[in-house]
């Protein structure tokens, strides 16, 4: 497969990295190392798909063109629109060109979130009372100072879609009951830390994330009828460790077994080849995921900014 990567930036250089010999060129409009300037000077016989690594403002465009040339798309979260009915037009468009779009949410791919999934799904936890997670980094000053990313939800759109996307990928159906706990603008324009929770889901969720974690780290706790399950750090953060204690009745203190990664990060690697497999299918596309998040990220987003401080 021939791709091209569009929007050479911290992403646009790691998807360039990983796509290794099907590179074929970059885009970039200010970036002095790609190679042209805009994608319409790309030949449309020359590449198969293309990695969007661009601001969530321009994607909708850009698609669009790709889609119109039967031309497939990675596309990196989130994939927001001013309406769900824009998201619904894009992926009839896909459908009916043979074009694949798919969006990147790497962490799907990363070894302890397939392991926690395959716990859940496996029946061993049980009912799932409830699941919390944090996911923190400190990128608050590079937000700020970038010219498109400090505005709209900030953090939420950043990271919160992550853990919405993981929620779903590990419990399935969630609801969209959300609601704010709380919001902040500590050093930024946009949230830069934010808490929500769902109270009437099943399982009950609780999400924090914050830029202002000079560490970064991610920690999740899932408890559960028959005992519990943790997550602390990524591979990329690593070491990284899973943790499943089975419940001892009446009380006690439970056997349990721990697994703890020291790797590099594998999950751009994975997903490539994913999205590689998705195109050599003609997978058809499905952007329900995207619809759902950007129904649930716009509300928490319009919260969030009459809650921040």
């Amino acid at each position: 497969m021939r791709v091209v990567v569009v929007g050479l930036g911290v992403q646009g250089y790691k998807r360039r990295r990983f796509s290794g010999s099907d590179f074929i060129c970059s885009v970039d409009l200010r970036n002095p190392e790609a190679d042209v300037r805009d994608l319409r000077e790309v030949s449309l016989d020359t590449f198969d798909a293309a990695l969007l690594c661009v601001p969530d403002s321009a994607k909708i465009e850009l698609l669009d063109y790709l889609v119109e040339h039967g031309k497939h798309a990675l596309i990196e979260k989130p994939l927001v629109a001013e309406d769900e009915a824009t998201l619904a037009r894009l992926e009839r468009k896909a459908r009916q060109h043979g074009a694949v779009l798919y969006t990147a949410y790497n962490h799907r791919f990363e070894p302890h979130f397939v392991r926690m999934r395959d716990l859940v799904t496996s029946g061993a936890l049980g009912k799932i009372y409830r699941c919390r997670m944090f996911y923190g980094n400190g990128t608050a000053r590079l937000v700020r100072n970038s010219d498109w990313r400090d505005q709209g939800a900030g953090v939420l759109d950043d990271l919160g879609s992550h853990v919405l996307d993981t929620a779903r990928f590990w419990f399935g159906d969630i609801g969209n009951e959300f609601s704010i706990v709380s919001a902040d603008r500590f050093e930024n324009r946009s949230p830069d830390h934010v808490v929500f929770a769902a109270t009437h889901s099943h399982p009950r969720l609780e999400f924090e994330m914050t830029l202002l974690s000079w560490r970064n780290h991610f920690t999740c706790d899932v408890l559960a009828e028959n005992g519990s399950a943790h997550i602390s750090s990524l591979c990329k953060w690593g070491p990284s460790e899973f943790t499943h204690r089975v419940r001892v009745f009446p009380s006690g203190r439970p056997p349990e077994q721990s697994v703890t990664l020291v790797q590099d990060d594998p999950t751009w690697a994975l997903e490539y080849e994913y999205f590689k497999g998705l195109c050599q299918e003609r997978r058809a596309t499905d952007l329900s995921n995207d619809i759902w998040l950007n129904r649930t990220l716009r509300k928490l987003g319009a919260d969030a900014a009459e809650t921040a401080a």
